[in-house]
């Protein structure tokens, strides 16, 4: 065994629309947003992750960023594959005569299509994997909070991330109802893109964006404690010229407030669908919400007014998907009712 644990190493991947996470050897190792910067010429990988942010949307026109998820699954499959290559490369396996194969488990949104699902592993084998295994991200966030998916009560998730909100009731190691929606973090950018274009005449880009919704993002136009406002700095679409804003945190309440609705109907969806008995469960548990989205201020009391449950906010929600991947990885045998092949 230990000549065999010397040839493979373990890898657990949450392959996210915004930002990619791998645990290895029960550490999370590489923490990065989901993005590569190409030189054009030549096809050649210039940067990965964090440095590739760096250079999104202050490229010129021999370097282009690529995203290569859009709502959860694969939009570009070189990309993919190269970044995938590129972030296994940050985990420090230099101390090994020569590269270990990897077995991997890796996340996967659970309305996704099997031709998404191919694609999936088809990058990671690409990217040098052995073994591959997928887990669906509502069930892998129930693991990574602690939540014991094996017994007969129901618990439902809400995992809101960059590319997709999924929303689903489990119990018996299995999803029992979901719901899927593209309405998440990335959308939440665009709707604040689009409201400072709007209401202030300025043109902002996607990174700005998302500062704003992490600095002063909330989901209610009344907070007990409200975040400080906001400066923002962008380029006046009547002038030309670059200015300065403030943007208070109600702003951007009413910027989001669409998209939010949408997560609370599919909440709401899941809820419908979900059998009886599960209910009572879901009634007694409350509703776990997890992913980046979680951290959305006033969400949490949005969604408790709306549906008269309790709601709890993951202890670390942006680290429960990969905790839960890194828990599967560890015990193959033990997941195997919850592991997609």
């Amino acid at each position: 065994m230990g000549l065999f644990n010397f040839l493979t190493s373990d890898i657990a991947i949450d392959l996210g629309t915004a930002n990619t996470l791998i645990i290895h050897n029960d550490k999370i190792v590489v923490d990065e947003p989901s993005i590569i910067a190409v030189d054009r010429t030549t096809n050649k990988v210039l940067a990965v992750g964090r440095s590739a942010m760096q250079m999104h949307e202050k490229t010129h026109d021999n370097i282009k960023t690529i995203r290569p998820l859009k709502d959860g699954v694969i939009a570009d499959f070189y990309a993919a594959e190269q970044m995938i290559r590129g972030l296994i490369k940050m985990i420090d396996t230099r101390s090994r005569l020569f590269q270990p194969s990897h077995r991997m488990v890796i996340c996967i949104p659970s309305g996704i299509t099997e031709v998404e699902k191919r694609a999936v592993r088809d990058s990671a084998e690409h990217a040098g994997a052995k073994e591959v295994w997928m887990i669906q991200e509502p069930m892998a966030a129930a693991i990574g909070i602690g939540i014991d998916v094996e017994q007969p009560i129901g618990s439902m998730i809400v995992d809101i991330g960059g590319g997709t909100t999924e929303i689903a009731v489990i119990a018996l190691s299995g999803i029992v109802c979901d719901q899927s929606i593209k309405v998440a973090g990335d959308v939440f950018n665009q709707d604040i893109l689009d409201y400072m274009r709007r209401q202030h005449n300025l043109l902002i880009g996607e990174r700005s964006a998302e500062k704003i919704k992490i600095e002063v993002g909330a989901a209610l136009p009344e907070l007990d404690n409200p975040p400080e406002d906001y400066e923002i700095r962008g380029r006046d679409l009547m002038t030309g010229i670059p200015k300065v804003i403030k943007v208070t945190y109600t702003e951007i309440a009413a910027a989001i407030d669409k998209s939010v609705s949408k997560i609370e109907e599919a909440v709401l969806k899941a809820l419908e669908i979900s059998p009886p008995e599960l209910s009572a469960d879901i009634y007694v548990n409350g509703i776990h919400l997890t992913g980046g989205g979680a951290l959305l201020r006033g969400l949490d009391k949005r969604l408790a007014a709306k549906t008269k449950l309790p709601i709890h906010i993951a202890e670390d929600p942006l680290r429960a998907v990969v905790r839960g991947t890194g828990a599967a990885i560890k015990n193959i045998d033990g997941f195997k009712n919850v592991l997609l092949t």
